[in-house]
Order: C-alpha cells, then sequence, then structure tokens
C-alpha cells in the first residue's frame, strides 16, 4: 500500500533529499486529508457522479500559491505519487492546449458541445487532476475554462493545482475580464485556497557552478556556444519541421535529438505554447542563443520566452543558453515582469548540477 503523504515527506527528509518547513508540513497534513477521502473503489458511476454532485462535501481540491522555489510543484508531485485512484498530473499550458485539440476534433464529428464532450472524456478516465502552474493569459482559455472546471468538478474530479498567484489575480487585466470572474468565484467556492508562506527559495540552494548559462554575448561566449554545439551534433545538422495544428514549424538547425535556434527564431516568430511543447517532444536538449536584455517594448517576445522555458523545464529538458545578461537582469520592468520571476528562478534551477544528474539525455 502507498505510503501517505506525510510518511513520504518524513521520508525524503531522513534521506537528506528535503528539509523540513513548517509552511510545507501544513501543506502536506491539507493533501493527506484530500487524498485519505480518496478510495480506491469508485462506488458512484460516471452518471451518478454528474447528476448527484451533491453528494460531495467539502472542498473538491486544493489551490496551492506562492512565491517562485517554495516547493508548491514538490508537494503536489508528493500528492501525486501517493495516489491510488486514476490520476494525472500536467502542465496548465499543456493541458488547455489539448482541450482546444478535442473540442477541434469534435466539432469536426458535428458535435453540438464539444466542450461537454471533452469534460465527459476527462471525467471518465480520472479521479484526480493535479495541475502545475496554473497561469491564465489568452482570452480562448478564460472563455472555456470556467464551464470546463464546472463539468469537473460536477463529475466530482479532484483538482490540486499550483500558482503564484492567487486567484483573484488570475487573468489580472485581461481582456473582458468580468466574463472571467465567475471562475474566479467556482476556484475560491470549490477549492481550498492555501497560500505556501515559506520564505525560502529552495532551487538557489541546489545551484552550483555547472556552465550551460553563457554571458555577455561576446566573440567568446559565441564561439563557445558553437563549440558545444559542435560536440553535440558531431558537425552534421538538419532542419527540423514540425507540424503543430496543420501548421508548418521549421527549426533550423536539429541532430541527435538536439536543437539549436536564437531567439529570433523561437521568441519573435507568433509561435505559441503548442509550438513549443511540439518542439520539447522531439528533442532532449535545446542550445538556445543570442537571448538579448528585453524592454517592456518587447513584451511579447519575452512572453513568448515565458511559456518556452516553461515547456522546456515541464519536460525536464537540458537548456544551454547564452545570453546579453544574467537571468535576473533580462526583463526587470514593464508588462509581465512579475511572471518572469519564475522564468528567472527556473533558469537557475536549470544550470544546477542536480538537474544536469537528473537529465537522463546527452552528457556535455
Amino acid at each position: 500500500m502507498t505510503d501517505n503523504i506525510e510518511v513520504l515527506y518524513d521520508k525524503r527528509i531522513k534521506e537528506g533529499k528535503l528539509t523540513s518547513d513548517p509552511a510545507q508540513r501544513a501543506v502536506v497534513h491539507k493533501l493527506e486529508r484530500l487524498r485519505s477521502s480518496l478510495s480506491q473503489k469508485d462506488s458512484v458511476s460516471l452518471l451518478g457522479r454528474f447528476f448527484q454532485p451533491k453528494a460531495e462535501e467539502g472542498p473538491l481540491g486544493l489551490y496551492l500559491w506562492g512565491g517562485v522555489g517554495r516547493g508548491k510543484s514538490m508537494l503536489m508531485d508528493l500528492f501525486y505519487d501517493s495516489l491510488t485512484v486514476p490520476s494525472r498530473r500536467v502542465h496548465f499550458h499543456a493541458f488547455m492546449q489539448e482541450i482546444h485539440s478535442e473540442m477541434a476534433a469534435a466539432r469536426q464529428r458535428k458535435v453540438q458541445d464539444a466542450l461537454a464532450v471533452v469534460a465527459t472524456e476527462i471525467a471518465s478516465t480520472v479521479r484526480v487532476l493535479c495541475f502545475d502552474e496554473m497561469q491564465i493569459t489568452d482570452i480562448t482559455d478564460a472563455m472555456i475554462v470556467g464551464r470546463l472546471f464546472e463539468a469537473l468538478f460536477a463529475a466530482g474530479i479532484k483538482i490540486v493545482t499550483t500558482s503564484n498567484r492567487p486567484p483573484s489575480d488570475l487573468y489580472k487585466d485581461g481582456l473582458n475580464r468580468q466574463l472571467f470572474l465567475p471562475f474566479i468565484a467556482l476556484m475560491e467556492e470549490r477549492l481550498e485556497v492555501v497560500e505556501l508562506t515559506s520564505l525560502k527559495d529552495y532551487r538557489q540552494d541546489r545551484l552550483k557552478d555547472t556552465k550551460t548559462y553563457f554571458h555577455p554575448l561576446s566573440f567568446d561566449t559565441r564561439t563557445q556556444i558553437q563549440e558545444i554545439w559542435r560536440d553535440l551534433s558531431n558537425g552534421q545538422s538538419e532542419h527540423l519541421t514540425l507540424k503543430v495544428h496543420g501548421r508548418t514549424v521549421e527549426i533550423s538547425a536539429f541532430s541527435n535529438g538536439v536543437a539549436k535556434a536564437s531567439f529570433s527564431e523561437l521568441c519573435d516568430r507568433p509561435l505559441g505554447a503548442a509550438d513549443y511543447l511540439a518542439l520539447a517532444q522531439q528533442i532532449r536538449v535545446l542550445v538556445l542563443t543570442d537571448v538579448p536584455q528585453l524592454s517592456h517594448e518587447r513584451f511579447n517576445a519575452a512572453k513568448r520566452f515565458v511559456t518556452l522555458i516553461d515547456v522546456i523545464y515541464e519536460a525536464k529538458l537540458c537548456v544551454i543558453i547564452s545570453a546579453e545578461t544574467v537571468p535576473q537582469m533580462l526583463y526587470i520592468e514593464g508588462d509581465g515582469a512579475f511572471e518572469f520571476e519564475r522564468t528567472v528562478s527556473r533558469l537557475l534551477e536549470m544550470q544546477s548540477t542536480e538537474w544536469l544528474n537528473n537529465f537522463n539525455a546527452i552528457k556535455i
């Protein structure tokens, strides 16, 4: 039988993998309470779960938010690893891309209410959904997420999600945000909203001097990046063609699971999460060159960079970067500067020895 979360947490502390943290332990207790409420046997049919939502008492999950590096994803993964019921853990970006794709497929089948069909299919396969990094910046996501989650909650699906912001700050200043407010109310009503208040950024403790980030942009750094690329590609390269929702995305340099692209190639073009997810599925290493220091005038490029790093991080890939300056100074003012703090934290973590030791790909 799977250990409960409190046992797993204490075990990792004994093994030296974690440091006991009172704020984390309080969340562990809440997650264990949620886990223990789940039975291995689903005694209620899917149809019954849709038409008897009142049978569910108490919160239908947990919304865990707080600063970067505090352990939100780690705690959610601990919860996910402890589950013995059908469940799924997915990055929120990837989940919403799937929803749009499945809705499009349902419309092609002439389904009248594509969203309802997709929600029913999800509810028939899982009891628990775990979402990492819930953030909503796209109006198409904002307009469907309310109905989607309402259907999932009605089916009794338990949801655990992490975010850097409280629910009230989701889709902040977004277009037609007033239409999004019912979703915020739904989240606050059906999920227990918990702030992880730990003052320590645990990602920083794991950082070592592993060289995967080169700055400033100069002849020397470009030469070093080129030498790494030559070594990883064995001097051979080809184009990588990605098919994304009927479109073609070309990556100019690819070899043996390694892609090389400039910041301009990936972030100045009108690409999005679906494109980056398609890229991540094809590679093990991304060599990203010539990342500039960004101003508020290049907000769109900065936003794409945030999405790209989110996808690379979630896929647990290796990224080697040449940039104009250190991660902390890449984007310090303008719209999205708050969200960029998470990107900085992830860029730092992906330079760590621990990240590279856990990276199952080509040794650098």
